[in-house]
C-alpha cells in the first residue's frame, strides 16, 4: 500500500511503484474509475488497449485464423480483392 498527500491545489505525486507498475511516464494519462466507493486509476492507453482487445476477442476462431501465417494470408487475400475493385 501507498500513501500520497494531497496538496492545497488537490494535486498528489503518485509513488514511483505505482507508476512503474502502471507503466507511467512524463506525459502519461491517467483515467479514475469509480466501483461504488472505490476508486481504480488506470493508465487510459492501456485501458483503450484492454478494450480493443476485448473487441476482438473470438475473431480469430470466427475468421479460422490458427497462425501468423493465416493473417498473412488474409490480408494478401484483402489486398488483392481490394485492388480488383
Amino acid at each position: 500500500m501507498e500513501l500520497a498527500k494531497v496538496t492545497t491545489k488537490g494535486q498528489i505525486t503518485i509513488p514511483k511503484s505505482i507508476r512503474d507498475t502502471l507503466n507511467l511516464k512524463e506525459g502519461s494519462k491517467v483515467i479514475f474509475i469509480q466501483k461504488g466507493k472505490d476508486i481504480i486509476i488506470k493508465n487510459s492507453a492501456m485501458l483503450a488497449l484492454e478494450k480493443i482487445q476485448d473487441a476482438f476477442e473470438g475473431e480469430a476462431d470466427r475468421l479460422n485464423l490458427e497462425s501468423e501465417e493465416d493473417i498473412i494470408k488474409m490480408i494478401k487475400d484483402f489486398r488483392k480483392n481490394r485492388k480488383k475493385d
